[in-house]
């Protein structure tokens, strides 16, 4: 994957008055030090990176990095790492740090790193500054943009964090070389459900384009990375809390968690449960009467062209699936609550669904 480095990267702005923040799209910006070294503000860094993309990428930053105190922390590779014993240990090494009001930390790496690195600014000394520089396609789509942090528990995904917005996000697109095929296309997941909520022509593109995707030809890519980075900031600009249009964003993601978690997180990748969440809630939409069969067909083929999986993997319970399921975040007053839709581009908020459509759904899915 190349793109000519005096391309000039797209910016798109997250609109959030005196929070509002750049996200830079395109390659050798983790080189580009005059682009985000004044989102730095104070006198201290710590870079919290992991040990596959620590030995890649963290001598680019640390460059830009010179004249700070600033020291790594690294945890492995995972979503099984994104723990509190984590969050413990990287509030120590801002402790050791002697890290102030003022000090900035910066995550280098996909959504655990970006998760456990927010979290871990929002909860120093109550809040300071941290900077996203996303290396896998799904945290550059999804995870790096819209404040959301947090780290996993034994009973669920997601279910302890705050929404800390970063000062910038650096999407450097030369990182997506060096990703391996699983991860990246568990990133085009993301991708697919930003159109499939509420953009039927970006939809329309992906479809056309999907040879192209998977190709990773550069132009192709950093137009998709940056047409789902304008949807997401445009919602997370509308409601940055979650009361209303945001949780939209979570289609599929009640499914996908739940097979996330059944599977210790060693299973399915994230985007490889939204995949297979994604559909999962588009054949319940198709049962509950609110959708055609037609969009669902077309939801499974471009899933199927990207190479991402549609079913539940073998062995996994529906019961407990549905289980892990009633602790979704989004559930009220003890009863589902899930993103469904009324077709491709027509995704909505739909309360007080019934349990046993949703087992029906699930069992006929299980193999």
């Amino acid at each position: 994957m190349t793109i000519p480095s005096h391309a000039p990267p797209r910016t798109i702005d997250v609109a959030l008055g005196e929070r509002s923040y750049p996200v830079w799209i395109g390659p050798g910006l983790l080189g580009d030090r005059a682009r985000w070294r004044g989102a730095l503000r104070g006198r201290h860094a710590l870079v919290i990176s992991n040990t596959t993309v620590a030995p890649l990428y963290l001598d680019r930053v640390a460059e830009g990095l010179d004249g700070l105190q600033w020291s790594p922390f690294l945890i492995d590779d995972g979503e099984a790492h994104k723990t509190f014993a984590n969050v413990g240990r990287a509030l120590e090494a801002l402790a050791q740090l002697g890290a102030t009001r003022d000090a900035c930390v910066v995550a280098l790496g996909g959504g655990v790193v970006g998760d456990l690195a927010g979290f871990s600014a929002a909860c120093w000394m109550r809040g300071i500054d941290f900077i996203q520089m996303p290396t896998t396609l799904l945290s550059m789509v999804d995870s790096s943009v819209g404040g959301k942090t947090g780290v996993n528990l034994p009973a669920g995904k997601n279910l302890v964090g705050a929404f800390h917005q970063p000062r910038a996000v650096v999407a450097d697109t030369d990182t997506l070389a060096t990703l391996p095929e699983r991860e990246y296309r568990a990133g085009l997941a993301e991708v697919v459900k930003g159109a499939a909520i509420g953009d039927p022509a970006f939809f329309a593109w992906l479809e056309a384009n999907a040879a192209a995707l998977n190709a990773r030809e550069a132009a192709p890519l950093i137009e998709a990375i940056a047409r789902k980075v304008q949807y997401k900031a445009g919602v997370v600009a509308r409601d940055e809390t979650e009361q209303g249009e945001r949780a939209l964003l979570n289609l599929g993601h009640t499914f996908g968690h739940a097979l996330e978690t059944a599977g210790k997180y060693q299973v399915l990748l994230h985007g490889e449960g939204v995949a297979v969440g994604m559909l999962l809630a588009a054949q319940l939409s198709e049962r509950l009467g609110m959708s055609a069969a037609a969009d669902t067909q077309r939801l499974h083929r471009l899933l199927d062209a990207v190479g991402l999986p549609t079913s539940i993997p073998a062995g996994m319970d529906p019961e407990q699936l549905l289980a892990l399921m009633r602790l979704d975040k989004k559930n009220l007053a003890g009863t589902l609550r899930l993103i469904l839709w009324r077709g491709i581009g027509r995704a909505e908020i739909v309360g007080g669904v019934n349990e046993s459509e949703v087992m029906a759904v699930l069992k006929a899915a299980t193999h």
